[in-house]
Order: structure tokens, then C-alpha cells, then sequence
């Protein structure tokens, strides 16, 4: 198992590289970030240059990948380079947009993989009953939804909500807007309380997109799973049905789910980009939508590159897994 795992570690590395040298060349195609800046009044070659060479968008492609790939090994992720926002380190203020991102993403997808795996292991054990045809067709409901349409939706019904509670005199307990902790007081527990309600209606917004895909495949899996020759096997020999599926058929049922989840992570980091927007969170979905409108280079590239770097983290904890639950697949 360790030598599995240092394998696939190993691995790992150099698709690291590829992403980040794909990651460093689109954000070069996004553009000269000092273009807008050069038309807002006339400039002198002089300034023009000291710009450049501040910038270090005067020296080759493949030289400024080099620099700068060194530096973020080293934890220099670079700095703003528009001027009048020039100067700014672009690792704080994205570790901190990330740990507010990741919170969400992660007790989304726990709540999504809990849910799904459930729903999805005993439609298959009852299929063609009554639940399996609601659960279906709630799956598709939920998943042919886009997603900015149910934070939107969830948004007006939270504002509804409160209203009513504020009308017969009870306290607004669901925040439609703004970032987990801004404005908040009270004690200890009154905080948490506030902190459950900002996080509610953003959770749900990627809880249903993601339930409705997990569902789906973790029922087909079992389906599978349980028309196997070895379970069929194991219940011809007095298994009980109890035992032939959680012990025989659940186990390998998970191996296809798993990859799903892995996969979807950089799906459900969009998401919460489109969330947090609506939501007026201060995540990473501001940090990128504020990027992306000042052309800055290095924060659109920290962006994709934590975003890369999450998503080889979780496939590499998905090919572990593989091991776990089926040690045919470790290749020591």
C-alpha cells in the first residue's frame, strides 16, 4: 500500500507541471494587463518601459514561466501588476478567499455524497418501487436546474422568509447576503447560530446539483453491483439480502462514485465562484470575478492553479480509495 501511494504521488507531480505551464499560458492569452492603463492618457516610452520591466512582461514567455513557476515553489505566488493596484501579494488575499471557498465546497460535497450515496443504494435495493420513481424524478428535476437559478430562487425565498419571521416577531435566522461573519455579534453561541445561517442557503445551492449526480450514478453502480455473478453467488448460498448487499455489493459500488466525486471537485468550485456571487460572499468567486474584470495575470493564475492543484490532490485520495476498497487494484 505505502509503495501504491508513493507511486501515485510520484505521478502526480508531473501532471503538476503540465497544468501549471497550461495555466501560466492562458492567463498570457488573456491579454497586455497594461493595456487599458496605457489608453487612460498619453505615456512616455520611458514610463511605458519602466511599466514593463516592472512587470516583467518585457522578457520572454518561457523566461517569465520559469521565474515564476520557481517562485511559487517557494511561495511566492507573484503581485498585482495593474498600476494603482500594483504592488498587492496575491497569495494572502487568495488563501484567504480560498478558506472561505473551501468550507463551502467541502460541507457541500459531504452533504451531497451522504445524501446521494443513500438515495442511490436504496433505489437500486427497491427498484421500480414507489421511492425509486421519486427519487428519479427529483434527480433529473434538480439536475436539469442551472445553478445560479437556484441560488437565485433560494435567495428570494430566504428574503421571503425572514419577512414573514420579522412579521410575527421572531428573528431573522437565514442571511441572504453578504460573507459568513460580517456584522456578526452576540456570544459564542449566538455567533454560531448566525454562521448556520449564512452558510444554509449557499450549501443548498450546491447540495442540489451535486445530489442529483451522485444519485444517479451511485444507483446505476449498485444496480450493477448486485446483478454481479458474486452476489447473485452469495445469495444462492444462504447469504442473508442485508449481507449480500452491504458486505458483498456496497463496497464495490462505491468505486465509481468515488471517481465522480474526484472529478467534480473543480465543477463544484465553479460552482461556489456563481454562488458566492449571488450570495455577495467574499470567496474566491469575488476574487476571480475582480481578476478576470483588471486583467491581473498572477491572480487569475493562483486561482487556476489552486483550483489545479485541489483537483490532482483529491484524484490522488480517489486512487487510494481505489486500494482500499479493492486491493486487486493496488500494483505492488
Amino acid at each position: 500500500m505505502f509503495r501504491y501511494t508513493i507511486r501515485r504521488l510520484l505521478i502526480s507531480i508531473p501532471l503538476l507541471i503540465v497544468a501549471s505551464f497550461l495555466c501560466f499560458g492562458l492567463t498570457n492569452a488573456m491579454g497586455d494587463p497594461l493595456g487599458e492603463w496605457k489608453l487612460q492618457k498619453p505615456r512616455t516610452p520611458a514610463e511605458i518601459a519602466a511599466a514593463y520591466e516592472r512587470t516583467g512582461y518585457n522578457k520572454p514567455f518561457m523566461e517569465r514561466y520559469v521565474a515564476w513557476a520557481g517562485d511559487f515553489v517557494t511561495g511566492d505566488w507573484g503581485e498585482t501588476v495593474v498600476p494603482g493596484n500594483a504592488g498587492r501579494p496575491v497569495k494572502d488575499e487568495l488563501v484567504k478567499a480560498f478558506g472561505v471557498t473551501f468550507r463551502l465546497v467541502l460541507g457541500a460535497e459531504l452533504i451531497a455524497l451522504a445524501l446521494g450515496i443513500a438515495v442511490g443504494v436504496i433505489g437500486a435495493v427497491r427498484q421500480y418501487s414507489i421511492f425509486d420513481y421519486t427519487a428519479t424524478g427529483i434527480s433529473f428535476a434538480m439536475f436539469s436546474m442551472p445553478l445560479f437559478c437556484v441560488a437565485l430562487v433560494l435567495k428570494a425565498g430566504g428574503i421571503e422568509l425572514n419577512n414573514w419571521l420579522e412579521s410575527i416577531g421572531a428573528d431573522r435566522w437565514i442571511i441572504t447576503a453578504g460573507p459568513p461573519g460580517d456584522g456578526f455579534s452576540g456570544g459564542l453561541g449566538q455567533q454560531i447560530f448566525q454562521y448556520s445561517g449564512a452558510y444554509i442557503l449557499p450549501t443548498i445551492s450546491l447540495v442540489v446539483i451535486q445530489f442529483a449526480l451522485y444519485s444517479r450514478f451511485q444507483r446505476a453502480s449498485m444496480l450493477e453491483t448486485l446483478n454481479a455473478d458474486y452476489v447473485r453467488t452469495a445469495q444462492a448460498k444462504g447469504v442473508s439480502e442485508g449481507r449480500a448487499i452491504f458486505r458483498h455489493a456496497f463496497r464495490n459500488a462505491l468505486i465509481p462514485i468515488i471517481t465522480v466525486s474526484s472529478l467534480n471537485i473543480g465543477a463544484s468550485f465553479s460552482g461556489a465562484v456563481i454562488t458566492e456571487t449571488v450570495f455577495g460572499w467574499s470567496g474566491m468567486g469575488k476574487f476571480i470575478v475582480e481578476a478576470i474584470e483588471k486583467i491581473e495575470p498572477y491572480q487569475v493564475l493562483g486561482f487556476m492553479m489552486l483550483t489545479a492543484v485541489f483537483i490532482i490532490l483529491f484524484n490522488l485520495i480517489a486512487d487510494i480509495l481505489y486500494a482500499v476498497l479493492d486491493p486487486r487494484i493496488r500494483l505492488d
